[in-house]
């Protein structure tokens, strides 16, 4: 019996441990694709709860929030644009979903389409792209902002930010 105990104390913690993580795994159910959003209207995005489609880092910040939103009803969610744009390439839907971003300006939802991009904000994964509602003479447009997107022509280029910020 003696040899046996300690043998029993290492499963017990192994078995409280497993259970601690698999609790804590299933209480904090991510959301990374919604479905069901025929409308195709930005989704209400609670902090701590969505997961970039991405990067897959959790969205803690609203400020340069997207959505792209298909003709079915499903909702990928996305904490900077220029991942979005990333993410979005490949798709056959690129051309045909609506894609929602925060505006800077007004704070509210728009078509990214419609929107202006600053060259040099600071965004969650650094590429800059950050989007507006009201155009300023250094903002350009989404074909624009997708090119130099796609291109590798955003502040995580070194090249890129030492032209446009001077660093």
């Amino acid at each position: 019996m003696k040899k046996i105990a300690p043998f029993l104390v290492v499963v017990s913690i192994v078995i409280v441990i497993v259970g601690i993580f698999l609790s804590l795994a299933s209480s904090k159910k991510m959301i990374v694709v919604s479905k069901g959003n025929i409308d195709q209207i930005p989704i209400n995005v609670e902090l701590g709860k969505f997961q970039d489609s991405d990067c897959g880092m959790v969205i803690n910040d609203l400020t340069d929030i997207s959505q792209v939103i298909t003709k079915n009803g499903k909702s990928w969610f996305f904490h900077d644009h220029g991942g979005l744009i990333k993410w979005l390439e490949d798709k056959e839907f690129k051309d045909s979903a609506v894609i929602w971003v925060m505006s800077r300006d007004t704070k509210k939802y728009i078509d990214a389409r419609d929107a202006f991009y600053s060259l040099t904000d600071k965004t969650a994964m650094g590429y800059g792209f950050g989007a507006y509602e009201n155009k300023k003479d250094s903002y350009i447009n989404f074909d624009t902002m997708r090119l130099k997107m796609l291109r590798g022509e955003t502040l995580k280029n070194p090249l890129i930010k030492k032209q446009l910020l001077g660093i």
